[in-house]
């Protein structure tokens, strides 16, 4: 059983971002569709899917459209009750859906002053006293959460919770927002998480950054984990004559850690330069 799945760009819609990670973390098949919102064709692409004017969108693989990123999470959970979707402690259960409820109704402040973007840094934010308010709200319930069950994640291991805060995690790394000790090792927790470390790959790949999320601030670098150095090259051998993620012939090219490689098409070969580590099909033909 295959879902279908509707996203706007990865460096900038968040709650696509939410959409995605239970599938990607949890293991459930999907095939994924994108749009691009603030596109002229974006509403009617939304429409034709299905959806409600917004994205993500899922369509099930039994005909039914869920149109909002917390039914997605209700359905999955539901759908399959042995992943682990959901804390398996009753208590830490009911405090999961509490918070993922909170996060998708709250946070209006850090949501509108400080929006999700993956390709950037800003540096010198002044955080309103709006924001500072949903930081400390955000900063309790995390720790609260986090020196109960030990971590890394909210519940020890990943849960839809944790997916629900995803783009909080970023907010705080892009904007430098200043949280706890504990809140920002749970940020890095986020940053390093594979499948996450992906979707920025992707991101980075898809580009460019959209105008409409450009700041009067100063640029720096987004705290990602180092990978190894890459770059994109007009011509040279490669070590490899097939994608390591299709299996078709090699058409780009790049340099990653001083070495040659191939991939079939500029997405393959990009979203690899963005993050090499984090693909281990590329991974085992570099270690190999």
């Amino acid at each position: 059983m295959t879902y279908d799945l509707l996203i706007g760009q990865r460096g900038h819609s968040s709650w696509s971002l939410r959409g995605w990670l239970p599938f990607a973390v949890f293991g459930i098949d999907v095939a994924v569709h994108r749009t691009r919102i603030y596109s002229d064709a974006f509403a009617a692409e939304v429409a034709v899917f299905g959806g409600a004017g917004t994205v993500p969108v899922v369509k099930t693989p039994q005909g039914g459209v869920l149109t909002d990123s917390i039914a997605i999470a209700w359905h999955l959970a539901e759908a399959f009750p042995d992943k682990g979707l959901l804390p398996a402690n009753p208590k830490d259960r009911a405090e999961a859906l509490s918070l993922i409820a909170e996060m998708h109704s709250g946070f209006a402040a850090l949501r509108g002053a400080c929006p999700m973007n993956l390709y950037t840094g800003w540096a010198n934010f002044e955080t309103p006293p709006e924001v500072r308010a949903n930081l400390e709200r955000i900063d309790s319930i995390w720790s609260r959460a986090l020196d109960r069950s030990g971590g890394p994640f909210l519940y020890g291991d990943y849960t839809l919770a944790d997916a629900f805060y995803a783009p909080v995690a970023t907010r705080i790394a892009t904007y430098g927002l200043s949280v706890s000790t504990t809140a920002q090792t749970y940020v890095r927790t986020h940053l390093a998480q594979p499948d996450f470390r992906r979707w920025r790959a992707m991101a980075l790949a898809e580009g460019p950054e959209l105008p409409q999320y450009d700041m009067p601030l100063e640029r720096s670098l987004f705290p990602a984990v180092p990978s190894l150095g890459a770059r994109p090259l007009d011509a040279g051998t490669p070590e490899n004559a097939h994608c390591p993620y299709s299996g078709l012939p090699v058409t780009h090219l790049a340099e990653i850690g001083g070495r040659v490689f191939g991939f079939c098409n500029a997405f393959c070969r990009d979203k690899t330069v963005a993050d090499a580590e984090a693909w281990p099909a590329f991974m085992r033909i570099y270690d190999s």
